[in-house]
């Protein structure tokens, strides 16, 4: 399995979704209707500009707290696996922990855990 067998991968996947594309283009019938470029609000007929721009401190919180979730998933296996690794997973747990813990200092020192 060498680079022949990645570029044969990526020409059959390219050729499978443009087929499937190609084919609900054939068989599905196209109408225009002008309700359909309008943003979907529960119903409610929109008034004035649709687009509102969000605070970016709402990604920088979800993209933290995704930090530390993935961190949970991390720390599950390693739970399992600690009694028979010995000391070396607590030391290696402790460094994880610490860069993690570096990370939280940073963003907190950023300012990308206070709501404005």
């Amino acid at each position: 399995m060498g680079s022949s067998s990645m570029i044969v991968l990526i020409i059959a996947a390219l050729a499978f979704s443009s087929i499937a594309i190609l084919i609900a283009k054939i068989v599905t019938k196209s109408t225009t209707n002008p309700q359909k470029g309008e943003p979907y609000e529960c119903g409610i007929p929109t008034h004035g500009k649709t687009w509102k721009q969000l605070n970016v401190g709402y990604y920088l919180f979800a993209l933290i707290f995704l930090i530390f979730d993935v961190e949970l998933v991390f720390l599950y296996p390693w739970a399992v696996v600690a009694k028979h690794v010995g000391w070396m997973a607590l030391i290696e747990i402790i460094i994880f922990f610490f860069i993690l813990f570096m990370g939280f200092l940073y963003a907190h020192k950023k300012g990308a855990l206070k709501w404005k």
